[in-house]
């Protein structure tokens, strides 16, 4: 089926053939024959790469132009949302029939609002948080959505993303029965149980556009799922690095997953010295330039260092524990085939598309602490899989998994190189999960009556696999705990959510989370500080995981504990009576340790040093409490706490910064983040009235300012600049930009 045959939009077909997309491929087709741009739901399950971002887009498309209609485009994460709104894009030159242009609008974070600007986007991108946070404050632009795309809808399968996808689609079902539903997954073996849930067909195929050989490899040689095998040249002992090294030489790339964040540096560090062997003088000089961009993003520490001396020999490691910035610079160079060996934690698996040539799975066991080491799931090993192969690139790609003894071949064959993906089952009947989702269908009036919220939740996915009668034990029981803490009220048959019920469900916070910082507002310590507050959130549970303290930490976070006891909001439990609640408490005094000498300017690299703490786990603490704090002034203004008020919000400002209460005049100015606002305030400019007065030649003089950055303060503070100095400054400004491109 060729692209022109479409019944779609000649302005659509335009594109996409001048894109290169000139025939469906067999996926494609399945879905056009089973009615998908007739508006009828579908879930398309093919592997990663099989074309189903294309039918999303097609089916997008005839909703703007075709239907009058508007599209939400859901995904898990925000890298991934980034990445489809980059797609898209490309369909913003189009005019619909009222004249303008087809807009695309993304929007991923900050949960306490309606977004009432993305009502003039016709695409919008969100993350399933994000679109379930827009629900409850009830957005009058979510009406006119004609269409739901959920991406990676195989993620119902995970306790911690799956049951907000869930909700979100029910949600969509209740309040718009006519609304049509394109659910994009992975292949899964009850996909036709989701498509009956979802009242959709289903198209489910194993058709990928590069040839996937599946194998293990034992010593120096891989035994292929066909009944192939090949040796591999051996240039270590590691099997990982020699089937890196093979593919590099080979003039392919290589995805390395492994179980943890040690062990994907680890390994990136023994592929670096032979995989730089491998490169043309060109590649070196611009992995140079990407290992500069590393230096030059954020603050330098031991962890970016490494980073930028690993890309300088090709080589490059991607996980949680790196900043958002640090990731990005890694995916693009190596999506740009500079970076020749990426090694992971199976998170990439789900996330950003980075194919390569050979994708090795170093281990097949994952360690969760307190359960220990488990078996992957065959969804998981099969994810990973699907990112052996470059489209345009390679005729084959190889996913290799590694075995250490001859049983441990035929043991990896059978479960999972031969083996089906398992069926996806619904992660929702959970109370710590149901809780807040309870309170939301009361709270933005979904449901007024114990009834209406039974029937709400016989909508999803759960019920549909279960029955509603297994989990209405549980809401029962939350609707008591709502009703104690004074979140709902009851009229006779009539339920209907408290100024802080709706609050607390509006701040996309556990109802949980919402208690404990309304009782600490009402029991405050003599002496509230900082730690008081910090400690506060992180008792809180959307501050999990929290940071704990290793064994040999242990000591010392307890004497601090001791030292700081009466400024806690929330007493200490007794060590000896009960153990577990103890430790848990040690963690939540160590993650507010970690975020007060954050806000002391502790430098990253002495906070990674002092604590045991990774740039990502610092980054989504600090998140984290930025939302918290936020929810504390909301809950403060509602329960009349004044006195913690200005404390909160400054702390807000303060936990995004990183800075002492002293820089924040400074470094609310763009391009002054805590380095450098410390540098100018060492140096005597302590206020904007004093960067005003300030010589531009004083500036620029400054370590980590110079000429570009002194040019953007002044035109930010203002003041006087002789005209011959600014055209200097300018031109100096051009010369360090086209020097930087070069």
């Amino acid at each position: 089926m060729k692209i022109v045959e479409l019944s779609i939009p000649e302005s659509v077909k335009e594109i996409l053939i001048q894109g290169g997309i000139i025939e469906l491929n067999p996926p494609q087709v399945e879905a056009i024959r089973a009615g998908v741009l007739e508006g009828r739901n579908l879930v398309l399950a093919s592997p990663t790469a099989s074309g189903k971002t294309l039918i999303a887009e097609l089916c997008a498309m005839k909703h703007v132009l075709e239907r009058d209609g508007k599209v939400l485009y859901l995904t898990p994460l925000r890298a991934l949302a980034n990445e489809k709104y980059e797609e898209f894009n490309k369909y913003s030159s189009i005019i619909k029939p009222n004249g303008e242009r087809v807009s695309v609008g993304i929007t991923t974070g900050d949960y306490d609002g309606a977004d009432p600007w993305l009502e003039r986007y016709d695409i919008i991108v969100a993350t399933n948080e994000k679109a379930d946070s827009l629900l409850r404050h009830r957005a009058k632009w979510i009406d006119d959505i004609s269409l739901v795309v959920a991406d990676e809808v195989h993620l119902l399968n995970e306790a911690d993303r799956g049951p907000t996808l869930e909700i979100v689609l029910a949600r969509f079902m209740q309040i718009n029965p006519e609304i049509q539903i394109l659910a994009l997954s992975a292949t899964i073996s009850n996909a036709e149980e989701i498509a009956e849930w979802l009242k959709a067909a289903y198209v489910t195929m194993d058709w990928r556009p590069i040839t996937l050989k599946e194998g293990v490899i034992l010593g120096d040689e891989i035994q292929f799922k066909d009944g192939e095998s090949r040796k591999v040249e051996v240039f270590v002992e590691d099997p990982a690095v020699n089937l890196a090294l093979n593919t590099v030489k080979a003039g392919g790339q290589v995805l390395i997953f492994t179980s943890t964040r040690e062990r994907a540096v680890a390994t990136a560090r023994k592929a670096a010295s032979k995989v730089r062997e491998l490169l043309s003088k060109s590649i070196k000089r611009a992995l140079e330039q990407e290992a500069e961009k590393v230096l030059s993003t954020g603050e330098k520490t031991r962890i970016s260092e490494l980073l930028a001396d690993l890309i300088k020999h090709g080589v490059a490691f991607h996980h949680a524990g790196l900043s958002g910035d640090h990731r990005k610079i890694v995916e693009d160079s190596f999506r740009a085939g500079r970076i020749k060996v990426l090694t992971a934690t199976p998170t990439l698996a789900f996330g950003v598309n980075l194919p390569a040539r050979t994708v090795v799975i170093q281990d097949y066991r994952r360690y969760e602490p307190g359960y220990g080491y488990y078996p992957i799931s065959v969804l998981e090993y099969k994810q990973m899989c699907g990112r052996a192969g470059r489209p345009r690139y390679d005729r084959v790609g190889e996913a290799i998994l590694i075995a250490k003894t001859s049983d441990e071949v035929d043991y990896l064959m059978e479960s999972y190189v031969l083996a089906k993906p398992e069926r996806i089952w619904s992660k929702l009947a959970v109370e710590k999960i149901l809780r807040s989702h309870v309170l939301a269908t009361i709270a933005a009036d979904y449901a007024h009556t114990e009834q209406g919220i039974y029937d709400f939740f016989s909508r999803t996915f759960y019920a549909y696999q279960y029955d509603i009668a297994a989990i209405e034990t549980v809401i029962t029981r939350i609707l008591k705990f709502l009703f104690k803490e004074g979140m709902i009220e009851v009229a006779g048959s009539r339920i209907y959510a408290t100024k802080f019920g709706k609050r607390v469900s509006e701040l996309y916070i556990d109802p949980v989370s919402g208690v404990i910082i309304r009782d600490a507002l009402r029991q405050q310590p003599l002496k509230v500080t900082e730690l008081s507050i910090l400690h506060m959130i992180a008792h809180t549970p959307d501050m999990k995981p929290l940071l704990r303290p290793s064994a040999k930490e242990l000591d010392d976070v307890a004497v601090f504990m001791e030292e700081h006891r009466e400024e806690f909001m929330i007493p200490p439990p007794d060590e000896w009576s009960d153990r577990i609640a103890y430790e848990e408490f040690l963690g939540e005094v160590k993650t507010a340790m970690v975020l007060k000498a954050w806000i002391e300017e502790v430098s990253e690299d002495e906070i990674i040093g002092r604590f045991g703490v990774q740039p990502g786990d610092l980054y989504r603490v600090i998140e984290n409490a930025k939302w918290l704090l936020y929810a504390t002034t909301e809950l403060a203004s509602l329960f009349d706490a004044r006195s913690i008020q200005p404390l909160a919000l400054e702390l807000i400002e303060r936990v995004e910064k990183g800075v002492k209460r002293e820089l924040l005049p400074i470094v609310r100015l763009e391009g002054i983040g805590r380095v450098r606002g410390r540098i100018l305030y060492n140096a005597g400019y302590k206020t904007i009235e004093d960067l005003r007065n300030a010589k531009i030649e004083d500036l620029m003089n400054l370590p980590s300012i110079g000429p570009s950055l002194a040019k953007r303060i002044k035109e930010q503070v203002g003041g006087f600049i002789r005209k011959e100095t600014w055209e200097k400054l300018s031109q100096e400004e051009w010369k360090q930009k086209a020097l930087t491109e070069y």
